[in-house]
């Protein structure tokens, strides 16, 4: 094992005892790399002045406030808490601030794209998504056992492992009974699909439906729909909130079911409603209801 990677190694386990998520892990340790694999140096032989034009490079080259902000975060970590070095340049650089407001998708267009799904899985858990606001990952590891019909949610364990309770349509539920007599896993309501039969998928515990062929599937289905909004998973999430707040639901609840720790982070969907439409049907039900024209346009 080399300098460096007795170094990553170290940095992995410092996350891990910092309560951090597994893919923070990943991309903590890959920025470490990527600066020394740019600097040309071993990570114990950068300096602040490396440090400061490599991310002084990031920001030139116009990367995405996330990528710029996952970069320092995890460079500021290595070498505040891994290495024990403390730099100026870590309180002074900042990520840019963006105000963007985020796309959403009509519940006409929703439809659209979640009939263009082809594969049975990915439609499920899609429209899983949409129905209960979850998050990619949310979404496809849920388990069966995370499924409460008696009391018509989804315990749902969230991001920074903030537990939730989800609200579950009724037609989701059976929406989800009907797909789980497909497969019967005793585990998985996704499960990933293979090219061998349902007794392989479940013999070998291939596991739930990966993040990436989720998102694959629903750009396919976006593209398929005509749609040209840059939507693509987290965006049915989105929608869900605003849909929810055109119906006249409390902003304080869909915070709840959103699992945001903040009313601010939620408080940005008001800025992306119509008119709220009387209805005397629950609006959480409303989620599965499809509209009545679902032309294209």
């Amino acid at each position: 094992m080399t300098h460096d990677e007795h170094l990553l190694h170290r940095l992995a386990t410092d996350l891990r005892l910092a309560g951090k998520a597994e893919r923070t892990v990943e991309a903590y340790t890959y920025a470490a790399r990527r600066l020394a694999r740019t600097c040309g140096k071993p990570l114990a032989l950068i300096d602040e002045d490396d440090v400061r034009s490599y991310l002084a490079g990031l920001a030139a080259s116009g990367v995405a406030r996330g990528t710029f902000s996952i970069n320092l975060c995890g460079i500021r970590f290595f070498y505040r808490t891994t290495v024990g070095r403390e730099w100026r340049i870590f309180d002074l650089a900042r990520p840019k601030y963006e105000k963007k407001l985020p796309v959403v998708l009509s519940r006409t267009e929703v439809w659209r794209i979640l009939d263009c799904v082809a594969i049975p899985v990915y439609r499920a858990c899609l429209t899983t998504i949409y129905a209960c606001g979850l998050r990619l990952m949310e979404g496809a590891t849920l388990q069966v056992s995370q499924v409460d019909s008696e009391r018509m949610q989804l315990h749902i364990s969230g991001k920074g492992g903030r537990d939730r309770l989800a609200p579950l349509p009724v037609a989701t539920l059976h929406m989800l009974r009907d797909h789980w007599r497909t497969h019967r896993s005793p585990v998985w309501l996704f499960p990933a699909p293979t090219r061998k039969d349902l007794e392989h998928i479940l013999a070998t515990n291939a596991g739930p439906v990966s993040r990436s062929s989720l998102q694959s599937a629903f750009c396919r289905a976006r593209d398929a729909a005509g749609i040209r909004k840059k939507a693509h998973v987290h965006t049915l999430r989105h929608s869900y909130a605003t849909h929810l707040l055109e119906d006249g639901v409390n902003l304080r609840l869909i915070q709840d079911f959103l699992g945001h720790s903040s009313a601010r982070t939620t408080q940005v969907y008001t800025h992306l409603t119509r008119e709220a439409r009387l209805t005397a049907q629950s609006p959480v039900d409303r989620l599965m209801v499809r509209p009545k024209t679902t032309l294209r346009g």
